[in-house]
């Protein structure tokens, strides 16, 4: 039997369908329709970025439509958020002081479009680096010519596509930082997604460093 040819509408029609489900208009303040006319820019950016690339497994997609902090907040967001085939919400972990969390941005050099959302290109969970120390994974991320994950990002890709968090297969999102050594993670507790951070120096055998193409393709 002949496997269909990946198809970045549909993809992008599927991501977008999968966050209208999940009620991202009304905690952004939006209609359905609202919402989907202000992304509605990027679907042919989609198109275009994913030319060559090969089709979307658990491991790596071809792009993710992220959604930013600035349209809805992080914690929001981590509660939508399931593993794969489970119901139970995602959570973030208690070692985040209150009002931590904005204190993570992202680094400079991922160059994240201003805006609500944006597309982010040939994403991988980075298993290659699990058990490695995230500052040894940027290493091998940046000599790839590649960029790691944001938060924002992060929480795309496993809201988008759940499969991509399991067991023995969480990452770390070295892309945003707070002035010190601590760095977001995902990883899996108590049968569900957790936010958690993980040190700069410290290595994980469950624990990957994910990355993407450095290019971001922001609504203009």
């Amino acid at each position: 039997m002949t496997e269909t040819p990946f198809d970045a509408e549909t993809e992008f029609d599927s991501q977008l369908d999968r966050l209208v489900q999940l009620g991202y208009p009304a905690l952004a303040g939006l209609t359905e329709s609202a919402f989907r006319d202000l992304v509605a820019p990027l679907r042919a950016r989609a198109v275009e970025g994913t030319a060559g690339l090969p089709d979307p497994t658990d491991a790596r997609v071809p792009f993710l439509l992220v959604i930013t902090r600035e349209l809805i907040g992080v914690p929001e967001r981590v509660e939508l958020t399931t593993l794969a085939g489970k119901r139970k919400p995602g959570v973030i972990d208690r070692n985040y002081a209150e009002d931590d969390l904005p204190r993570f941005d992202p680094i400079k050099e991922l160059e994240v479009p201003a805006g609500p959302a944006y597309l982010l290109f040939d994403v991988d969970r980075g298993e290659e680096y699990r058990n490695l120390a995230p500052a040894t994974a940027m290493e091998g991320i940046t000599a790839q010519g590649r960029l790691p994950l944001s938060i924002d990002e992060g929480l795309a890709f496993i809201t988008l596509h759940p499969a991509a968090l399991a067991s023995n297969r969480c990452f770390s999102l070295v892309g945003s930082r707070c002035g010190d050594k601590r760095v977001p993670a995902l990883w899996i507790s108590q049968g569900a997604p957790k936010l958690g951070w993980c040190w700069y120096g410290n290595p994980h055998t469950w624990l990957g460093s994910a990355s993407a193409r450095p290019e971001r393709i922001g609504l203009e």
